[in-house]
């Protein structure tokens, strides 16, 4: 019993940590300049400008803005954008290509903050806003090609309430806070199950049993076999639970930065089941195209995959 009681304590103050000394502070300043754009117009007018570039690609107004959302922002942001999609005049062609897109792209609150541990932001950005794209088209163009494509209202704009209601500066920068805090402190309580789960697993000889089992396969994609408990968290918690993981990981030294950089592509992006639960939650017009944008996802997903393994 006061083994099982130490490993509850050490996953908490492992998950507080995590969530206040690294997700926290990376959030804020994110926000703070998101929050900024938002208020004075500049962003409106970007995507304005590069809504033409991307319209081949069946994404173009709300579905811009959702991948700055999730670029800069987090996986979740995108939710608020889908929703006004869903109950405007945004065909179901147009939402599947951007849900595609929303499920292949690196989400910024694992990004930015495993970025002070090795992981090359660059390249992860780039990488997956062209991986992005490429779900995006693929879902157009192929998937979701018998779906409608009436009532189109692409260059519209979201209200960014949460810039817009504040006042000055400083209330931006105060709202971004209290926002980025709601942001980490509402990721403590997976963070702590998954770290807890981790060392569950560790304790009981499972994961060692699942990394034997498992390693031909990883050593075939040159990954290491460590990298199994990661992955599985990844896919069944999300990329937050992830994140807690492979920080103790990385701090370990169980796997090195050159490694978690070339899992990156096949491990950060919200394409999970906590995240797919999340970001089909925005509206029923936006569940109904969750087939055809998860092809175009797992496509997009793989070659992202590829180009890591190879890269590094």
């Amino acid at each position: 019993m006061t083994e099982f009681a130490d490993l509850i304590l050490q996953s908490g103050r492992a998950g507080v940590e995590l969530a206040l000394f690294v997700l926290l502070p990376v959030m804020i300043i994110m926000l703070t300049i998101m929050r900024l754009l938002e208020a004075k117009g500049i962003l409106d007018r970007f995507v304005d400008f590069v809504s033409p570039f991307l319209r081949p690609f069946g994404i173009a107004g709300l579905g811009v803005f959702a991948l700055i959302q999730i670029l800069f922002v987090s996986f979740a942001a995108p939710v608020a954008t889908l929703t006004m999609m869903d109950k405007g005049g945004i065909s179901r062609r147009h939402i599947a290509a951007t849900l595609a897109m929303v499920f292949t792209v690196a989400q910024s609150n694992v990004v930015f903050p495993m970025a002070t541990l090795g992981l090359n932001v660059g390249f992860i950005m780039l990488t997956s806003a062209l991986a992005g794209l490429i779900a995006a088209s693929l879902t157009y163009h192929v998937f979701a090609r018998n779906l409608s494509d009436d009532e189109e209202n692409l260059c519209s704009h979201p209200a960014h309430p949460n810039a817009k209601n504040v006042k000055g500066l400083l209330g931006v920068i105060n709202s971004a806070g209290q926002e980025a805090f709601n942001i980490a402190i509402g990721s403590i309580p997976m963070l702590v199950l998954a770290l807890f789960i981790v060392n569950i697993l560790r304790s009981s000889g499972a994961m060692g049993t699942l990394e034997g089992l498992l390693a031909p396969v990883f050593i075939s994609l040159s990954f290491p076999s460590e990298a199994v408990l990661p992955i599985v968290t990844k896919y069944i918690a999300g990329g937050t639970a992830m994140m807690g993981v492979t920080v103790e990981y990385l701090q370990q030294g169980i796997i090195s930065v050159a490694e978690f950089n070339r899992m990156a592509g096949f491990m950060i992006h919200p394409f999970d089941l906590a995240g797919i639960a999340i970001l089909i939650s925005a509206g029923s017009r936006v569940s109904s195209v969750f087939k055809p944008a998860a092809y175009g996802a797992i496509i997009a997903i793989l070659l992202r995959s590829a180009v890591h393994i190879w890269y590094f």
